[in-house]
């Protein structure tokens, strides 16, 4: 809970330092730092370290911060989450800035996952009654999972829509096992 708002507010103290055409390779690039922070155990080694100095820490971001096509701003923030010691934060900070960005252009994100993949007019379906319901745009990604047999899944920010035929199975094992 306290890592979450304290993320949140370093997320918003960069959204408000960026320009509006900044926001978005903000956003990539923060998301690409927390993917390898979160993937990599030596950059995590790294970063959170005591044995490397803050100009090591800071040349390694850098260089990843060039390499995501992140803004100039980047780098100044990023420093301050190393002299902090708040770079362990990363990951939350990409999310939370993700969620700005998305309430400032007034799109959400979703994830839904089919046991098959979807073929694209099926995926616009999916993504027109998603517009609707939530009156607003939705940046979708589809994934496959074959362990959910048939159905869907569609996460919504951290809620849940399961309708897939392994959680109806999982349901009714559990009414059965019950009584």
């Amino acid at each position: 809970m306290i890592k979450s708002s304290v993320a949140r507010r370093y997320a918003k103290a960069l959204f408000e330092l960026l320009d509006a055409k900044s926001i978005e390779p903000a956003r990539s690039g923060l998301a690409g730092l927390g993917q390898a922070f979160l993937q990599s155990p030596s950059l995590k080694h790294v970063l959170a370290s005591p044995a490397f100095v803050v100009e090591e820490k800071l040349s390694v971001l850098t260089a990843l911060t060039d390499k995501l096509h992140g803004p100039p701003v980047m780098k100044s923030f990023l420093a301050q989450l190393v002299h902090k010691n708040r770079i362990g934060l990363l990951p939350e900070i990409a999310d939370a800035f993700a969620a700005l960005a998305d309430q400032s252009k007034g799109t959400g994100q979703a994830t839904v996952t089919s046991a098959a993949a979807l073929n694209a007019p099926e995926q616009e379906r999916v993504r027109a009654r998603l517009r609707e319901l939530l009156k607003r745009d939705v940046e979708i990604t589809f994934q496959t999972e074959p362990r959910l047999l048939g159905g869907l899944q569609i996460r919504i920010g951290s809620t849940l829509y399961d309708s897939s035929v392994r959680s109806r199975l999982n349901t009714m094992q559990t009414i059965l096992t019950k009584e």
